[in-house]
């Protein structure tokens, strides 16, 4: 299981937003390279970063904050927000991007996602949001006709690495991972699923190291890690002792 610290982009800085309100944006950090190398030093392992205005726009928009945490970190980079084009999609892998996430497209232009993980395989992901049901795009602001389930069997044989699969009424609010909903994808599915949205405790990381959750991918962390809700140092050495009992 990987946990991800979130950095979320709006404007240059990183921020964390509540249901995907862009009007209800917390900044914590002016300088998201800064916070990149925190939290690499801090022990993480791969990265999860979002462009929020690019989620909107339909384009990179955070390009030089996304450049400047490509530069400061060594550890692995998932990227989404506004990755509608396969230009976008070789564009970020060229500059060290391990792994695109396309969310919008995946409801609008699923040919162009199967395309994209067909020339790079391993380095596609599909952003799934969900809002009572349904998947929401362009940065949650619509809501389509389509479930999560739906989405994620569109591309069951396309060579898709991962389905991030967020509970938006949960995302931003500390009320804990909708695990029952994650873990029905992932049984539906054999793509694997990383949990997003809620994440808010010891808890929650106790819970995905439940023998029922050995098959998530792993959980996405934002807010929780931010206001110290979560300790990073105590839920690294949890998830590291988990592994090694594992293999022992």
């Amino acid at each position: 299981m990987i946990l991800f610290p979130a950095i979320d982009l709006k404007e240059g800085e990183c921020v964390r937003l509540i249901h995907g309100d862009m009007s209800q944006a917390t900044v914590f950090n002016a300088n998201p390279a800064a916070q990149a190398k925190s939290f690499e030093d801090q022990g993480f392992e791969y990265l999860h970063v979002v462009d929020l205005d690019g989620a909107f726009s339909g384009k990179p928009i955070n390009s030089f904050a996304v450049d400047a945490i490509l530069q400061a970190i060594k550890m692995p980079v998932q990227l989404g927000g506004g990755i509608r084009d396969m230009r976008t999609v070789e564009g970020w892998l060229a500059k060290g991007v391990s792994r695109t996430i396309i969310g919008t497209a995946a409801v609008r232009d699923p040919s162009f996602v199967r395309e994209a993980a067909r020339i790079h395989p391993g380095k596609i992901a599909v952003g799934v949001d969900a809002r009572d049901g349904l998947v929401a795009v362009e940065g949650w602001a619509r809501v389509s006709q389509l479930s999560a389930l739906d989405i994620g069997k569109r591309f069951e044989d396309a060579g898709v690495s991962a389905i991030i699969y967020t509970d938006i009424a949960r995302d931003g609010v500390l009320t804990g991972l909708n695990i029952e909903a994650t873990l029905a994808l992932a049984d539906a599915l054999t793509i694997p699923v990383i949990a997003s949205g809620g994440l808010a405790s010891m808890g929650d990381v106790v819970r995905l190291l439940q023998p029922d959750c050995a098959r998530l991918a792993g959980a996405i962390t934002g807010r929780a890690l931010y206001d110290g809700r979560l300790n990073a140092e105590e839920a690294l050495a949890l998830i590291r002792r988990s592994r090694e009992k594992s293999v022992a």
